[in-house]
């Protein structure tokens, strides 16, 4: 069987089954006919019609077909005996009837049993046409067995059945209030009372999506910026230093002089030289202010002086 054939059927069988309830394995009536039919080609129909069902299948047959293919005689023996591996369908009748009367009675006016008719008589599927949820198999011209199409009837009764449930759904929700429907939407927990029911509370921004703020960069004008020459120097003094101060304002009257320090370190020449030999030292000056200690040694002085002075009177 092609592919294509085999979806449609397949798409046809699920109608079937979702509006009218059929299930596995589907229940085939087969006439006698269509027994005839295979026969001279000499197929497997067990399987066939497996294949035109898509699913598993159930064949079954009538005890008044039966009666039809003893009739035929021993040309057709071996057709008879395929027959009577099948489930035997009572029909009730006392006395064998055509086939064809006999499996129109057995599907009856709305094919409760849900049956697959399996027949190659053409009066028959006419008749049967108006009977809804009834799939019909026959041979076509060419010897293929197919699946008739859905009948009117049949489309009938699906939307029907559609548009019933449509209202049933309708019908179950009206006076129906948002969220009444939920499970345990209605029971309330204790002390939750004032709670607003369904409120959301606010949250706030998403860190992640803010655009982060910008660095304020305060420009300083240049005549404020150190110079790089004095950047990271510390004068240091040491006690060999603060030393020779102190003798150098006992000997110069504790008077402002410029002293030469020889101890200084020299300066960087990675500053800015001016043009100057990198190979030049300059001597740091340094101007010495008046402290509280160098007046404590002038008064000493001053006073060792004048007591000098009154011996050398006294002597005299």
């Amino acid at each position: 069987m092609r592919q294509k054939r085999a979806k449609t059927y397949k798409r046809v069988m699920a109608l079937y089954v979702q509006t009218f309830g059929f299930r596995h394995p589907y229940q085939i009536l087969v006439s006698h006919d269509v027994l005839l039919e295979s026969s001279k080609t000499s197929l497997d129909i067990v399987k066939i019609l497996g294949d035109v069902v898509q699913g598993e299948c159930k064949p079954m047959i009538t005890q008044c077909c039966m009666e039809a293919l003893y009739k035929m005689g021993k040309e057709h023996q071996q057709t008879t005996n395929l027959a009577k591996t099948f489930e035997r369908r009572r029909c009730n009748h006392r006395t064998a009837i055509d086939g064809n009367d006999c499996l129109k009675d057995v599907v009856g006016q709305t094919n409760k049993h849900r049956y697959v008719l399996a027949s190659q008589s053409l009066a028959l599927r006419t008749a049967l046409q108006n009977v809804p949820g009834l799939p019909i198999i026959h041979f076509n011209r060419t010897g293929v067995l197919v699946l008739s199409p859905p009948s009117t009837a049949t489309i009938r009764e699906k939307n029907k059945n559609e548009e019933s449930r449509r209202l049933d759904g309708i019908k179950e929700m009206q006076g129906v209030v948002d969220g009444e429907n939920v499970l345990g939407a209605s029971t309330v927990l204790p002390g939750s009372a004032n709670l607003a029911v369904g409120r959301k509370k606010v949250k706030g921004v998403n860190p992640l999506s803010v655009k982060k703020k910008k660095k304020v960069t305060i420009q300083v004008p240049q005549s404020q910026q150190p110079q790089k020459s004095d950047i990271g120097k510390k004068r240091r003094r040491n006690d060999d230093e603060d030393e020779d101060e102190d003798k150098d304002k006992e000997e110069n009257g504790d008077k402002g002089v410029i002293v030469e320090d020889e101890n200084a370190p020299e300066d960087d020449e990675r500053g800015d030289t001016g043009g100057e030999d990198a190979g030049s030292k300059k001597k740091r000056r340094r101007r010495k202010k008046k402290s509280a200690v160098a007046d404590a040694i002038a008064e000493l002085n001053a006073i060792d002086e004048q007591g000098g002075e009154g011996e050398g009177s006294d002597d005299e």
